[in-house]
């Protein structure tokens, strides 16, 4: 949307940044079996502008596990160029979420492989 561009007709950074914290944090939550918060940005790479018109695809993948924090990567490719199609990466991430429980406080994970429910 307009009010997402620069001056330069770009994405804000922000706003990616807003898009990698959302992806970053579903594997953490799938992971947690729960509630996750951002506690730490440990790295965040801007290779190359988002443009209008570009279609933005966000692949995030746990790192490491602690006990109760899980670290995400997060890679951003950009399609653009219709007539002539190319897939750049535009932006890569790491990011650290804790797991908390209903009141905000920070819990442990559960174990890795929890029996299915049936």
């Amino acid at each position: 949307m307009p009010a997402d561009l620069n001056q330069n007709g770009d994405v804000f950074g922000g706003w990616v940044m807003a898009q990698v914290d959302v992806a970053g944090a579903i594997p953490a939550m799938r992971r947690a079996r729960g509630r996750v918060a951002t506690v730490s940005v440990n790295s965040f790479l801007f290779k190359q502008p988002v443009s209008v018109g570009d279609i933005v695809s966000l692949y995030a993948e746990i790192e490491r596990v602690g006990r109760t924090s899980i670290t995400v990567k997060v890679e951003v490719y950009a399609e653009r160029n219709y007539s002539n199609p190319i897939i750049v990466k535009v932006t890569e991430a790491e990011l650290t979420y804790v797991a908390i429980d209903a009141s905000g406080n920070k819990r442990e994970l559960p174990p890795e492989n929890l029996p299915e429910m049936e």
